[in-house]
């Protein structure tokens, strides 16, 4: 199949194209990489009248650190973020989770912007920004707006961005002293979408976790900022405690069924994943003993 009739433009800067989107509001759609966009339209599971091209605004590319934040430019290719020196020594967890975003082509044109507007809950980035505490800023004609990662996301494809405005770029807190991270997922095979995954940023001091974000993926209709960790933050964790907090786990998801697994499943998996994490993070493998998919 083809993509129904659109129309087109470039916008020439951030201000035309808020022009753009503002004249067209729900009958448009951005393209920025179209790694997401183009073979939605192409199925017809989304049928723009408008597309208002982005893909050569300069100014919305680039990593930059200053002040204690890494901010990122919403066009940042996946590519880009994956071989960023930068990205390694203060987001480490972005590295790893890059190497799992689909395959070398889609990474060499696909935006980090595009990927958190598109909004699909199994998806690795939108799970790593809320596990990394990221603000998304976003611009409409009226001017910015800072909204929290953990809050930005709504549901399946759905954000917090209106049709008149632009996601612009995501500040990150540069890692901090005892900082570790972790992420993995299960896949039917590596680049497919993610049957279930995690994406997990702590803090360890004396191997007691001071502060932790556990984000599930795929196990939801969005990132999933498990409530479940408070149960292992500022604790010795011992199997029993481990236990209580999987059991926590299972009981806040609410996981789907489709054609690759089914809800018992997912369910499953990440209770495995929160066992691994948690053994990986605090580097104690006797932890994992009963973590297996």
């Amino acid at each position: 199949m083809k993509a129904a009739a659109f129309a087109y433009a470039r916008a020439t800067s951030v201000g035309n194209a808020l022009e753009l989107l503002k004249a067209y509001g729900d009958r448009a759609k951005v393209l920025s990489g179209g790694q997401s966009l183009m073979p939605a339209m192409n199925l017809r599971l989304i049928s723009p009248e408008f597309i208002v091209d982005i893909g050569e605004l300069a100014e919305l590319r680039g990593i930059m650190v200053t002040d204690g934040v890494v901010r990122i430019g919403a066009l940042t290719r996946h590519v880009d973020l994956l071989t960023s020196p930068d990205i390694a020594a203060h987001a480490p967890l972005l590295t790893e989770a890059i190497a799992h975003v689909a395959h070398p082509a889609i990474r060499n044109r696909g935006t980090l912007g595009g990927s958190l507007a598109h909004a699909d809950p199994a998806s690795e980035l939108p799970a790593c920004m809320v596990a990394l505490n990221a603000t998304i800023i976003v611009r409409g004609q009226a001017g910015e707006r800072r909204v929290a990662a953990v809050d930005f996301f709504k549901g399946i494809y759905e954000t917090d961005l209106s049709a008149e405005e632009l996601l612009i770029s995501v500040e990150l807190p540069v890692a901090g002293k005892n900082s570790v991270h972790y992420f993995h997922e299960f896949a039917r095979r590596h680049g497919d979408y993610a049957i279930a995954g995690l994406a997990a940023q702590a803090t360890v001091e004396k191997d007691v976790f001071t502060d932790l974000r556990l984000v599930f993926f795929a196990v939801g209709d969005r990132p999933v900022l498990a409530r479940a960790a408070t149960r292992l933050v500022n604790i010795t964790i011992t199997p029993p405690v481990l236990a209580a907090a999987s059991s926590a786990l299972s009981e806040e998801l609410d996981p789907h069924d489709d054609q690759q697994a089914s809800a018992a499943m997912r369910r499953h998996l990440a209770k495995v994943l929160l066992a691994r994490g948690a053994s990986a993070l605090l580097n104690q493998p006797d932890l994992n003993a009963g973590g297996r998919a």
